[in-house]
């Protein structure tokens, strides 16, 4: 399957989430009750403000901070160009990211890739573009799609190989790959406490650029293509 598809046709991508507020008591009401609700199936007999920090996680109780992304170029030699999409504006920087899918990967041969990005990055995006009421790109819309005409790959899912109870994560997969683990600064339950206590949006942002990388390499790994070296990794302003 891989190698029908060409490398220059594939965005590579990864988000970072945060819940809607630094914490529980800054919700509205009706939120706090909702959240209330909503985590009654994996809180126990916590309270529900004890577990507001997994509520970005969920496209209705978070919102998206970066969408960083990744495309191959084969000439004149291949290289990797990372662009990032960020800030505390959610609406703007989704909108300055369907500016991109709407440009530049609208094509029946354009491909997604995330890590477990069938189960999280690409219904996220989707979801937060209705909520902000963004018309959403070709390349997200599922409606009336058939299964094979859903353009969206997956890293975790082409490493199960039809086994639906294995979940690998990303790091994992980098250590067996002998690939740069992206998890050298910070990893995903740090995120929030980075975006809302530090303030610290850059620091985010180049940990979600790591995540586009390392999923770059697995997918070329998967291929049983050589890894891109450092040097052949390009940083592209949004």
């Amino acid at each position: 399957m891989l190698d029908d598809i060409k490398n220059e046709n594939v965005l590579f991508l990864d988000i970072e989430t945060v819940p809607l507020s630094s914490d529980f008591k800054s919700l509205l009401k009706n939120y706090q009750d909702l959240w209330t609700e909503k985590s009654k199936t994996f809180r126990d007999e916590k309270p529900a403000d004890e577990v507001y920090e997994r509520a970005g996680i969920y496209a209705e109780f978070g919102k998206i901070i970066c969408i960083s992304v990744g495309i191959i170029t084969e000439k004149p030699e291949r290289k990797l160009r990372i662009k990032s999409f960020y800030g505390d504006n959610e609406k703007e920087l989704l909108e300055r990211f369907f500016v991109l899918l709407n440009k530049h990967f609208f094509r029946s041969d354009n491909v997604f890739c995330a890590h477990n990005g069938k189960e999280f990055d690409y219904p996220y995006i989707a979801r937060r573009g209705l909520i902000n009421g963004l018309k959403l790109p070709v390349l997200l819309d599922n409606s009336g799609k058939k299964p094979w005409e859903i353009k969206h790959l997956d890293t975790l899912e082409l490493w199960k190989f039809g086994d639906y109870k294995h979940y690998t994560s990303l790091n994992l997969l980098t250590a067996v790959f002998n690939i740069p683990s992206p998890k050298d600064d910070i990893s995903g339950s740090d995120v929030a406490k980075v975006y809302y206590q530090e303030k610290n949006l850059p620091r985010i942002v180049q940990y979600c650029e790591k995540d586009v990388l390392a999923v770059v390499q697995l997918y070329l790994r998967y291929k049983g293509e050589s890894l891109l070296p450092e040097d052949k990794v390009e940083k592209v302003e949004a």
